[in-house]
């Protein structure tokens, strides 16, 4: 050839092999480090077209099995199946033909074998397409006292309810139920349009019971709440006998209405002029909290402190699976202040977040980050994660705790909850929160226990007629169902 022609030709081979060594390297990083991206891409039809063909993995709890794949009888893909369904629907969620909820959301790549941590997930394997199986999602939950949670729950006849109970040292959450649920099994089917037909119907329904009301919901805390504002009151530089400011009724600065005690408390301590912190708080004295919310500690210590405990955080329990946040105002108005302090205005709160407050009195002040998974485990058995305590942060020191521990056991020996007496409920707070225009009360207990060696935290909301301490008999039964 000639000489002209033999560096064209040079020319073309290495342009050609740059372009093959290229092409190599885009397919080599789109296979084996996009392939996840691309496989959770909303816009790729095969994601849910080839999402029935894999054997998911089960999640458990406890040592039981809650959720798991089955031959689907075609011989080419597999229905997922839900133990006791309305009961750990909160836990699990569901797996539709179209999206999966909870922890089939959070530990979908665990379950479906794709998740990088798998010990037998290497480049060759991912190059060579090699099916992985799936792992396990290991939750933190006690099936028997989730069950429990449930029965009371239904037993009580509330429109709505929900219940939560958490390790206090390690933010586990231990029952996390509500009513009224579903059973994940009518819309985690093969069949679109049947699964299409089941969201229909339970969409439709008033009460909403594809949302979980122990994290997804939220409630005017009621009484409850005082916890948070007696804190604020403990760093101020109150304790348990300081006297308080009390009173049958109080009107905020600017106020067109005063907040009066309930009928029950007239004659009683609360209608004294000043009394002790303690006494007002196992009184549950509306005056003494509205006051404190509206002026001395006033509305800004009162916010800082919620922030403290939570509040105002989509509180994250799993990968992917964040809490509503609840809201304490920050406002100038002292009379919107005094109303928000007894739970009651623009106070919202969840129930998981009413177990973080009640949590800090018995783990020296601080709130730990509330989860759900324990860990994961690949098909071998083999341990690939775990989740590791966290702290929130610390909302009151040592001796603040001991202190909002003395009070809140003086709510069950001597205040607004006696009959609890005797039962393993060591000490807590009831809250009544007023619905305007409704024949019913958001009715919430928040306490811990057992009483020889207090752990669990536990917050329950029932929405019926009545007061607060109507739902804490159902704390008694967590709290003795987590003792076993």
């Amino acid at each position: 050839m000639r000489p002209g022609i033999d560096r064209a030709l040079g020319r073309a081979w290495v342009v050609t092999a740059v372009m093959t060594v290229g092409l190599m390297v885009n397919v080599t990083y789109v296979q084996g480090f996009q392939a996840q991206d691309l496989r959770d891409d909303p816009q790729n039809a095969r994601r849910l077209a080839d999402r029935h063909r894999i054997e998911r993995g089960p999640i458990v709890a406890g040592g039981e099995r809650l959720a798991w794949s089955q031959p689907a009888g075609d011989g080419q893909r597999y229905l997922r199946r839900y133990r006791n369904g309305p009961v750990f629907a909160p836990v699990t969620g569901y797996f539709s033909p179209f999206s999966e909820t909870r922890l089939e959301s959070a530990g979908n790549h665990i379950l479906d074998g794709t998740d990088p941590r798998f010990a037998t997930t290497s480049l060759v394997d991912r190059l060579l397409g090699e099916r992985i199986p799936g792992g396990t999602v290991h939750a933190t939950v006690d099936p028997d006292a989730q069950r429990a949670a449930y029965r009371a729950l239904k037993a009580s006849g509330a429109r709505r309810a929900a219940a939560v109970a958490l390790d206090a040292e390690t933010g586990a959450i231990l029952v996390l139920a509500s009513t009224p649920s579903y059973d994940p099994g009518e819309v985690s089917v093969l069949d679109g349009e049947k699964a299409q037909r089941a969201f229909a119907r339970l969409g439709a329904q008033p009460l909403k019971p594809l949302l979980d009301k122990a994290t997804g919901e939220l409630f005017p805390p009621g009484s409850t709440f005082k916890t948070v504002v007696a804190s604020a009151a403990l760093a101020a530089g109150a304790d348990a006998g300081t006297g308080v400011r009390a009173g049958r009724r109080y009107r905020a600065p600017g106020a067109g209405q005063a907040i009066n005690n309930d009928e029950s408390d007239i004659g009683g301590d609360c209608d004294r002029p000043s009394i002790p912190l303690l006494t007002a708080y196992a009184q549950s004295c509306n005056t003494t909290f509205a006051f404190m919310g509206a002026e001395e500690p006033g509305n800004e210590a009162v916010h800082a402190k919620a922030g403290e405990y939570g509040f105002g955080t989509r509180i994250e329990i799993a990968n992917g699976l964040r809490s509503a946040a609840a809201s304490f105002p920050r406002t100038g108005e002292p009379a919107l202040s005094a109303l928000a302090s007894i739970g009651q205005g623009s106070t919202v709160a969840t129930p998981l977040q009413m177990a973080m407050v009640a949590s800090a009195a018995i783990n020296d002040g601080e709130v730990m980050v509330p989860h759900l998974v324990q860990r994961f485990t690949a098909a071998d058995g083999t341990e690939i994660g775990r989740t590791r305590p966290r702290r929130l942060g610390r909302a009151m020191t040592s001796g603040q705790a001991a202190d909002m521990q003395r009070m809140m056991e003086a709510v069950v020996a001597k205040g607004t909850a006696t009959r609890l007496r005797g039962t393993s409920v060591r000490g807590g707070k009831t809250g009544t929160a007023d619905i305007e225009g409704a024949g019913y009360n958001d009715r919430w207990f928040i306490g811990f226990g057992p009483r020889e060696d207090p752990r669990y935290a536990v917050a329950v909301m029932t929405e019926a007629p009545g007061y607060g301490i109507e739902s804490g008999p159902i704390v008694a039964e967590i709290i003795d169902a987590l003792r076993g």
